[in-house]
């Protein structure tokens, strides 16, 4: 079943228990054994895979257990700047070249009312 915006709360809270179960049982995992690598109390995992309420810490770190912290990064994903502000952070790039100042050939600098 894919979750999507339309399900009740309760009824994705199931799905993602279901899921968490299936997870741990393809890992050949019994309830306690999670429980105790996640440390959180048993009585906790049971209630997430029957689809009750739980904290988030508790999701975290049986997540990380089963190997599907991941899933958060792409379910809540980075937010990047946005394109106004990338080119507002762009530093004010040159648009032309200058020449370098050419010295008289004769090697000494000219100025105005030094020929005399």
């Amino acid at each position: 079943m894919n979750i999507d915006g339309l399900m009740s709360d309760k009824a994705i809270l199931a799905e993602m228990g279901h899921r968490l179960s299936r997870r741990r049982v393809e890992l050949e995992l019994t309830q306690a054994e999670l429980a105790r690598e996640a440390g959180v109390s048993k009585r906790t995992l049971e209630r997430i895979e029957a689809g009750e309420s739980t904290q988030t810490s508790s999701m975290i770190r049986i997540m990380r257990v089963l190997g599907l912290l991941e899933a958060f990064d792409t379910a809540i994903p980075d937010v990047g700047p946005r394109p106004m502000d990338l080119l507002k952070m762009r530093k004010k790039e040159r648009q032309r070249a200058s020449s370098k100042k050419q010295k008289d050939p004769a090697g000494e600098d000219w100025s105005w009312g030094d020929k005399t």
